[in-house]
C-alpha cells in the first residue's frame, strides 16, 4: 500500500496576510475620527451659549426702551467701508439735539466674539465721522451705535462685502 501525501504549503501567520489587516482597518480609522472629534469638541468653547439667559433675558425691556428713545428721537445712521483707505465712514442723522458728541459702535461678529470690532466715533456738526479700520473680515456683522450714556440704540446687521454700505434705522 502505498500513502498518498498531500503537499500543502506551510501554513503562514496571520500578520503576514493581508485580510486581517483591511477588516482592521474601519474599526481604526473610527476610533481615530472619534477621539479627533472628541479633542475639537473639548479644546474649541463653544461661545454661543450664554451662561447667564435669564439675566440677559431681563435686560431685554431696557434694550427696547432704548429702542423707542432712538424713534422718539428720529435717529437712522449710515455706514460704508472703504477697503482701499482702511477707513470706515458714516453718518448719523437725527433731531440735532439728538447728535451726542460721541457715539460708540459696536461690530458684533457672527459666531466669534474674539473679532468683534468696538469703535468711540465722534461725528462733525453735521453728523458725518470716520474712523481708521484696518480690515473688515468678510462676515456678517451685527452692528450696534449708542451714546455714551446708553439712553437710546440702534441696532441692525450689515453682510460684509455684499452690502457695501447700511442703513440702521430705529423702529
Amino acid at each position: 500500500m502505498q500513502s498518498h501525501q498531500l503537499n500543502l504549503p506551510a501554513a503562514q501567520p496571520w500578520w503576514s496576510q493581508r485580510w486581517p489587516w483591511l477588516l482592521m482597518l474601519g474599526p481604526c480609522l473610527a476610533l481615530v475620527g472619534g477621539l479627533y472629534t472628541g479633542w475639537l469638541a473639548f479644546s474649541q468653547p463653544d461661545s454661543l451659549v450664554v451662561g447667564d439667559y435669564y439675566k440677559r433675558g431681563k435686560a431685554i425691556n431696557q434694550d427696547l426702551r432704548r429702542d423707542r428713545a432712538a424713534s422718539a428721537l428720529g435717529l437712522s445712521a449710515e455706514l460704508r467701508y472703504d477697503v482701499a483707505r482702511g477707513v470706515l465712514s458714516g453718518r448719523v442723522d437725527g433731531a440735532d439735539q439728538a447728535r451726542p458728541p460721541r457715539v460708540l459702535l459696536h461690530l458684533a461678529h457672527a459666531t466669534q466674539p474674539e473679532r468683534d470690532i468696538k469703535l468711540e466715533l465722534a461725528p462733525a456738526a453735521d453728523g458725518s465721522f470716520e474712523a481708521p479700520l484696518p480690515m473688515l473680515e468678510r462676515s456678517r456683522w451685527q452692528v450696534l451705535l449708542e451714546d455714551e450714556g446708553r439712553s437710546w440704540r440702534l441696532e441692525g446687521s450689515w453682510q460684509w462685502p455684499a452690502q457695501r454700505e447700511v442703513t440702521v434705522r430705529a423702529d
